[in-house]
């Protein structure tokens, strides 16, 4: 029974859930015509533009350079960048852009202080949030202000965009192939009613419904977006408003990216556990616990304990079928294992880098998990090494 439940319950968090949503959405479809986002007047409402940045020398001027080539009615659009802490050169570049508002304190108290404190200079009503290593598409701030004609919608998340090059390293394959699947959930999710956490690379908020976040919070982005659907509004997605960046530069940046994500998970988990609650949010709970939850608590113990199951079962004289089953999860583990051999050695190969990532992603769970319960991971975020270019 331990053994089938838990086979179960890991392909229902990775795939089960995905076909599910789309049986609903399709038989939704029958029955109510959905009504695209474009209908209606251009709605160019005015909005600001923010980027929380630190020691981002290296890439400010691109940045910058991207941010004031955006498609947007002249005088709407204020820009902020708020760059606390930062000791290279970043401050001295901004202040070169009279275009562009600079926040600016020496002391370092992490993304989520920093945002916190920007906001207090927002004069418009929508803000939209932009990491500072990533480029924009020109219409983007065209694409995401046309979902808040709906005033159901509180926030639209952006799409997240990996380039990979043809040479990319395994992880970097890796990590595009998770983020498409990611982007087809949300997708879903959002027709059905709700994107489940928008991605800090790029979303958009009413800034009437923003408010601070606790100083510790990792995941300030994931915060933002779930306290915006406690307040009963919906957050929609916008797949032609995108934020492009190349993937992580090396095998261990990424995992220790994967770590702070999953420590910052259990800690959203563990502030958000009214949302577990039917009765209370009929419209997000089995999304949340779907695609969010089950990611990161159950699947990750469910797939040791089938391996673990298996294993015994077939020590103690199991029938066939459950040699099969082990043969295959040992093949998957073992295809897993030369993935991250390849990776160490920068070779990509088509072949093994899917089981290794998903693999790579459930033990940074682990690992995220000790941290959360140690206390260990701080709010104060390191920047996270990218490949300098995708081709």
């Amino acid at each position: 029974m331990i053994f089938w439940c838990s086979l179960f319950l890991v392909c229902y968090s990775y795939i089960g859930y995905g076909i599910l949503l789309y049986i609903v959405i399709k038989l939704r479809r029958f029955f109510i015509e959905p009504r695209p986002a474009t209908d209606g007047p251009p709605f160019t409402p005015e909005v600001t533009l923010m980027v929380a940045a630190y020691n981002e020398e290296g890439f400010i001027r691109e940045k910058i350079a991207n941010t004031l080539s955006l498609n947007y009615p002249a005088g709407k659009v204020q820009i902020i960048f708020v760059t606390d802490g930062s000791s290279d050169d970043t401050n001295n570049i901004i202040r070169s852009y009279p275009q562009i508002t600079l926040l600016y304190e020496p002391e370092r108290k992490g993304k989520t202080m920093a945002v916190n404190r920007a906001m207090k200079f927002v004069k418009t009503p929508f803000v939209v949030f932009s990491d500072a290593n990533t480029l924009l598409n020109k219409d983007v701030l065209i694409c995401l202000m046309r979902h808040f004609q709906d005033e159901r919608t509180g926030a639209v998340a952006g799409e997240k965009k990996i380039l990979v090059a043809e040479q990319a390293e395994a992880e970097g394959a890796g990590e595009g192939m998770y983020w498409k699947y990611e982007s087809l959930l949300k997708k879903w999710d959002a027709e059905l009613y709700s994107v489940m956490g928008a991605a800090g690379e790029l979303f958009a908020v009413r800034t009437s419904l923003y408010e601070d976040i606790p100083a510790d919070t990792i995941l300030d982005d994931f915060m933002i977006s779930f306290g915006i659907n406690k307040k009963g509004y919906k957050v929609a997605y916008a797949p032609d408003a995108y934020a492009q960046e190349t993937p992580s530069a090396s095998l261990e940046d990424e995992y220790k990216r994967k770590v702070r994500i999953s420590a910052g998970g259990f800690q959203s988990m563990s502030r958000l556990l009214e949302l577990l609650n039917f009765f209370r949010y009929p419209k997000i709970t089995w999304q949340y616990v779907s695609h969010r939850v089950s990611r990161w608590t159950v699947a990750p113990i469910c797939l040791l304990l089938a391996l673990l199951t298996n294993i015994i079962l077939c020590v103690y004289g199991a029938p066939l079928v459950y040699w099969f089953i082990l043969l295959m999860q040992v093949l998957f583990y073992g295809m897993a294992f030369v993935g991250y051999v390849l990776a160490r050695k920068q070779v990509k190969s088509k072949l093994f880098y899917i089981p290794f990532y998903f693999v790579f992603m459930n033990v940074a769970v682990y690992q995220g998990f000790g941290r959360f319960l140690r206390k260990k991971q701080s709010a104060v975020w390191d920047r996270s090494q990218r490949q300098l270019t995708a081709g």
